[in-house]
């Protein structure tokens, strides 16, 4: 692998760089964005059942806000839930632009990285036929072998750059479809949270 790596140049040490860190972004953000630990199916029941107890205290919304994202978008819900409808909603939408933004942490860099490096294993390859050329313009073509040997070191760098971006782009569109399929969920427990408290759905399970 040493000797690969040597072969393409200078541009495969950032091609190195650029592959570790969109490993560790794709492997923190499939175990960040688990739906279980963004959108707990049992969290609504338990904050619906507080309610109704008269348990929902300073304590219990810090819990909430610390247990998941969903959490905390309910727990800034029922801050406000008293000062009505209206206001309650659009706490609940601003905790979840919050809660968005969290999600969609790294995802950015992820997709610049399946940008740019084809561009770098472009520009190693360049690099290195310009300097395969120089040889024979100085030394003549001298051995064939040696100068396709010569491309086809120069070509490691694209062959590098292809091997990121393409597993870097199909976990980017991957990722941001799970982040939506997570945030539309979260829209439907907050609408049900906000149609419990007012009087519009009797409990966590829809009943009328």
């Amino acid at each position: 692998m040493f000797e690969i790596i040597k072969a393409g140049g200078w541009v495969m040490w950032p091609l190195v760089g650029c592959s570790i860190a969109a490993l560790a972004i794709i492997g923190e953000r499939l175990w960040a964005l688990r739906p279980s630990r963004v959108l707990p199916r049992t969290l609504l029941p338990q904050v619906w059942s507080w309610y109704r107890q008269n348990l929902l205290d300073a304590t219990k919304l810090r819990y909430l806000r610390a247990h998941s994202p969903l959490g905390a978008v309910l727990a800034a819900g029922l801050f406000n839930y008293r000062h009505g409808r209206e206001v309650m909603k659009e706490s609940l939408e601003d905790a979840g632009r919050q809660v968005l933004h969290e999600l969609e942490r790294h995802l950015n860099m992820l997709g610049s990285i399946a940008l740019v490096t084809p561009l770098m294993g472009l520009l190693g390859t360049v690099f290195g036929i310009m300097h395969v050329f120089a040889g024979v313009s100085t030394g003549g073509m001298g051995n064939p072998t040696a100068l396709a040997a010569g491309i086809a070191e120069a070509l490691i760098t694209t062959a590098a750059g292809l091997s990121i971006a393409i597993p870097s782009l199909l976990f980017h569109r991957y990722l941001i479809g799970r982040v939506d399929e997570l945030v539309v969920g979260m829209e439907d427990e907050a609408l049900k949270l906000v149609e419990m408290l007012h009087g519009e759905r009797e409990d966590a399970e829809g009943e009328q």
